[in-house]
């Protein structure tokens, strides 16, 4: 695997890399067709050092992952600009891990149950006064009739970069050059 080019920007925590896989929103999902890269955003929640994420049991991402299983995901926020005198200098700060490994589909009952009932607490919290029945995961069908696959990603590799906000070098609109001299 390759490594991380400027060493500096690496991010080595594992405490800090587990929270802001819980925090973060969408990843982007990496396959290839064997020609060509196909990346998805996604949903996801990482729980128990895994990723885990869902989707039609149908489609172009589920006959990507039964060729090739092995995939990486990708998950990066944006902080801000940061200004420079130097236009070379100027700069994002940002966080972003990526993930490695081998798609696997979830067939336990309860850890799918688990997976989605996470996602519902992480994207909607609170809005649902029950927890998800395992008979939802078992029968649930979208309006094309496909049921829904829970997948997980145990990474076998994991990589972090992190370029930290500098509060005082932030670009807000209608900074400019002349403040920073």
């Amino acid at each position: 695997m390759h490594t991380i080019r400027q060493e500096k920007l690496n991010c080595t925590d594992a405490k800090r890399i587990d929270e802001f896989l819980v925090d973060a929103r969408t990843g982007y999902l990496g396959l290839t067709d064997g020609e060509l890269p196909y990346v998805v955003p996604l949903n996801f929640i990482w729980m128990n050092e895994a990723l885990y994420f869902h989707g039609a049991a149908h489609g172009r991402k589920i006959n990507l992952i039964q060729a090739n299983p092995n995939c990486c995901f990708t998950v990066s926020e944006d902080y801000g600009t940061m200004v420079s005198p130097i236009p070379a200098k100027t700069d994002t700060a940002y966080m972003s891990v990526m993930l490695f490994g081998v798609l696997e589909t979830v067939s336990d009952i309860n850890e799918a149950t688990s997976a989605m009932q996470g996602m519902l607490d992480k994207y909607v919290p609170g809005y649902y006064d029950k927890s998800l029945s395992q008979t939802h995961i078992e029968k649930y069908r979208s309006s094309l009739g496909s049921h829904t696959v829970i997948f997980k990603l145990t990474p076998s590799v994991r990589t972090a970069k992190e370029n930290q906000l500098k509060p005082e070098m932030s670009f807000y609109p209608g900074r400019k050059f002349e403040m920073d001299i």
